[in-house]
């Protein structure tokens, strides 16, 4: 590959609790996850990172959650498919409020944590996101696993379905994220992960936990903004995709940045 989109999840501070370093990350990434307001952030924070975002040329995409603030999103909610689809509906036009004001706008759509995992395998809510982002806006892309049942109801819709790869997470033999409550779940060494990165884009496989490669393609890698050390990651592969000659850029034509 020569070009490669790079991703993180931004604006999921709430209130007087801050996470991340959302400032240094915009500087590094070229597109961002930002939180709606279900699994984090607040008002104020998703205008100010909006408005952060456009003032880097980061285009933003909507990470979309359950309504899970004490769980920061990360645990399942068996939640009714048209109840979900209703809930990305309204986080969509929050957070596209939010980036009207700050001269930009959604221009994608990610989903967070545990939302993210069940619509790997979980037809009736990958199918409920998907319903939600099409009556909102068809044009908006949808981001997610290769091969998840989130991205096969995307293109079976008639949206584009973005496939992504992570840098700082672990792989399990068949290509699945590792669940966090695993060892080799989450990476931490900014050399690791940057290795790691170059391998996924210049050969298409990533080393799993048993040891074995597995092949992973997509058009974006994401690095997740509230890692430890979330900023020397990104910043280490982003040094790493530039010294290798790929070009880092959004994956959406004409956006800032795009070739």
């Amino acid at each position: 590959m020569t070009a490669i989109d790079l991703n993180s999840d931004v604006g999921e501070s709430f209130g007087r609790w801050r996470l991340g370093d959302d400032e240094a990350m915009l500087g590094l990434v070229t597109s961002a996850n930002v939180a709606c307001g279900f699994h984090a952030g607040d008002p104020s924070t998703l205008r100010a990172t909006t408005a952060a975002a456009a003032r880097n040329g980061v285009v933003v995409g909507a990470q979309v959650g359950y309504r899970d603030l004490a769980g920061f999103g990360r645990r399942f909610v068996d939640v009714a498919p048209a109840e979900l689809a209703d809930d990305v509906v309204y986080q969509l036009g929050a957070l596209d409020g939010m980036c009207r004001v700050a001269g930009t706008r959604v221009r994608y759509v990610k989903p967070h944590g545990a939302l993210y995992n069940t619509a790997v395998h979980h037809e009736g809510q990958a199918g409920a996101i998907v319903a939600a982002v099409r009556d909102y806006d068809p044009g908006l892309p949808i981001l997610g696993l290769p091969g998840s049942a989130l991205l096969r109801a995307a293109d079976a819709a008639g949206l584009r379905a973005v496939p992504e790869v992570f840098a700082d997470r672990g792989y399990t033999p068949d290509a699945a994220l590792v669940p966090r409550s695993e060892p080799g779940a989450v990476l931490h060494d900014p050399q690791e992960v940057a290795r790691r990165v170059l391998r996924i884009v210049s050969e298409g496989v990533v080393r799993s936990v048993s040891g074995a490669d597995v092949t992973v393609r997509g058009e974006s890698v994401c690095v997740h903004g509230d890692s430890p050390g979330a900023v020397e990651m990104a910043a280490a592969v982003r040094a790493a995709l530039d010294g290798a000659g790929v070009t880092v850029a959004a994956f959406l034509p004409g956006s800032p940045g795009a070739p």
